[in-house]
């Protein structure tokens, strides 16, 4: 098999897993949709304060709810093995990582998409306000994968693993949380928001090529 029949083999594998477990895309959607349904609880009634707040409180939401299944990306290969055939395939290990970051993504981040439609409406998010959201989210989640999957390989193996991968997500994240929010508020007050979305590209841009050949790099040392 060549390279790129491996990589979707890689990808194929994991949905076909998140399939038939669907256990953790089931508690990122639900934990996604709890969390942003109980802020107005805290916020108060005032459709103002609602519409205003609620893009931060999405991205927020989408972000924790993306780091549940982190810990098993790499995890469940690395105990039984399965880790070790796949970097046997002659795949390098960058593909091998960016192909279970593509996976994360379309089991967890395409949900958390369909999902943020309805949460953002509740929110307050008007017809202005909505298309700009979502077109943050999508480079957003995308960036939410491909950190968090170098992150889950660099604490791969690791004691306390699971306590140390927020440490190391929230942080490198929270620049696309603050591009993708202010992108919505530029448009909620008729501002330009191509600023916003470049710089937010421009984050994707970095992260897609480095977070792979970093998570590669993670699960070289994690094998040996």
């Amino acid at each position: 098999m060549n390279t790129r029949s491996l990589f979707v083999a890689i990808v194929m594998r994991d949905l076909r897993l998140a399939i038939r477990h669907g256990a953790d895309t089931l508690g990122a959607v639900l934990f996604f949709i709890l969390a942003a349904a109980l802020f107005p609880l805290a916020l108060g009634p005032s459709p103002a304060l609602l519409s205003r707040m609620g893009p931060g409180v999405v991205w927020v939401c989408a972000l924790l709810a993306a780091l549940l299944p982190l810990d098993r990306l790499f995890g469940t290969e690395l105990e039984d093995g399965s880790l070790d055939q796949l970097l046997l395939l002659g795949l390098p290990p960058s593909l091998i990582a960016l192909a279970k970051m593509t996976a994360h993504w379309l089991t967890t981040g395409l949900p958390l998409l369909i999902a943020a439609i309805p949460m953002a409406v509740m929110l307050g998010q008007s017809s202005h306000t909505l298309p700009a959201l979502m077109a943050g989210l999508v480079p957003g989640t995308l960036i939410l994968s491909l950190v968090g999957g170098m992150a889950a390989s660099i604490v791969l193996g690791a004691r306390r693993g699971g306590v140390l991968l927020p440490l190391l997500v929230l942080p490198l994240v929270t620049p696309a949380l603050i591009f993708g929010a202010a992108a919505v508020e530029s448009a909620r007050t008729g501002l330009p928001v191509a600023a916003d979305f470049e710089l937010l590209l421009a984050f994707l841009a970095g992260a897609l090529p480095l977070c792979p050949l970093a998570a590669g790099a993670g699960l070289r040392a994690a094998v040996e």
